[in-house]
């Protein structure tokens, strides 16, 4: 896996890559309420505003990590937006991207970065 200083982790499967939000980040938001996710077909670029997420806390813009297609979405996490804070690094996924450029991978930190990061 891999982690962006927004707190999004990142995972490749079968060449698309997984995008969900940290443990960390469901923890800072407290109990989400909302989740608004991409549509499916939409190419999107690097660091663009996609997702908004609601918690009763705050509302934050999940930023797309890599440019690609949205291949699928987690509809899962829209319905039961609870999810995310249940199973943040699991079941509740966002979305999945087919990379225009797997090399941008490589411009995220591992996950021993990313725990210092956070401290």
């Amino acid at each position: 896996m891999k982690f962006t200083e927004e707190h999004e982790w990142l995972r490749e499967e079968d060449g698309v890559i997984v995008v969900g939000i940290t443990e960390h980040a469901s923890e800072q938001l407290g109990d989400v309420v909302f989740v608004e996710l991409p549509e499916v077909g939409n190419e999107v670029t690097k660091d663009e505003e996609i997702c908004v997420i609601e918690s009763v806390k705050a509302a934050s813009d999940i930023l797309a990590p890599l440019d690609g297609e949205i291949v699928e979405v987690n509809d899962a996490i829209v319905n039961d937006p609870g999810k995310v804070n249940e199973d943040p690094l699991g079941d509740a996924w966002f979305f999945k991207i087919k990379p225009a450029d797997p090399s941008q991978m490589d411009d995220y930190m591992s996950e021993a970065e990313y725990k210092t990061l956070i401290g």
